[in-house]
């Protein structure tokens, strides 16, 4: 799916004329000639960008939470009430699938997943923003993450038992439910990637549609309707990667 227009899409197009220009007043050519057709750097520095709010978000939430006043609850909202209540959600979620034990030991890879997520989503609605969560590359790149991870914990909790459940059962059905698991895994990351990229990307369209036909008050149950897809695709990929990781931690003593 092609990539919407944001401000994001202007500067990089007036940085690559101007380094083209640049480098053909010095008789120069720029390093590694042209780009493939789908080669795009918006995905890359949206997710940049992405990045750097949550890394701000926290660093802001780490400061407030410091010292003594880390023991005193607050009253109102505020940004340290907001992440209280946006990550012991994400923890009661993930320890509801994994329970408790695996859900502390794991937590770090579901919530820094929801975060990302979130604040990715959360993009579409502020017009003229780039979404990341829209463009394949980048929710293709999060689930691969998601699925290296989540084989990985497999691997070093259940050793040869996590590829020995790949044969199911008994050992004679093992030509029969080999393939049939390999596939299941492969299509996991393919169905993160694609569920969240195609919700967002149709929500960013139909909003930017909605804010150029009526720029005021019309959008804004579209809004609201937004908010609602953010909230929605956050849970699910959150929840779907409590699940995988919980599937492939899973022993028989659980």
């Amino acid at each position: 799916m092609p990539d919407h227009a944001s401000w994001l899409t202007l500067i990089l197009a007036h940085a690559k004329d101007t380094l083209e220009h640049n480098a053909h007043l010095l008789g120069a050519t720029i390093i590694g000639g042209e780009k493939p057709e789908w080669f795009s750097w918006e995905p890359i520095a949206a997710s940049l960008l992405v990045m750097a709010i949550v890394l701000l978000f926290a660093t802001r939430v780490r400061m407030r939470i410091s010292g003594e006043q880390a023991l005193i609850p607050e009253e109102r909202l505020t940004l340290r009430t907001f992440t209280e209540a946006f990550m012991e959600y994400f923890y009661d979620l993930a320890k509801s699938v994994m329970g408790p034990e695996r859900a502390k030991k794991y937590f770090p890879i579901v919530g820094g997943s929801a975060l990302f997520v979130f604040f990715g989503n959360l993009m579409a609605l502020m017009p003229g923003m780039p979404v990341a969560t829209s463009n394949l590359n980048i929710t293709f790149g999060s689930a691969l993450v998601v699925f290296v991870l989540f084989n990985f914990y497999g691997l070093r909790e259940q050793g040869l038992g996590y590829i020995k459940h790949l044969l199911g059962p008994a050992w004679y059905l093992a030509w029969l439910i080999l393939p049939v698991e390999i596939i299941s895994l492969m299509v996991r990351p393919i169905t993160l990637a694609v569920r969240l990229m195609l919700n967002m990307a149709v929500d960013h369209l139909v909003l930017s549609i909605f804010l150029g036909l009526v720029a005021v008050l019309v959008p804004l149950p579209v809004m609201l309707l937004g908010v609602l897809v953010i909230v929605v695709q956050t849970l699910v990929f959150t929840l779907l990667t409590s699940i995988y990781i919980g599937l492939a931690t899973e022993d028989e003593a659980h």
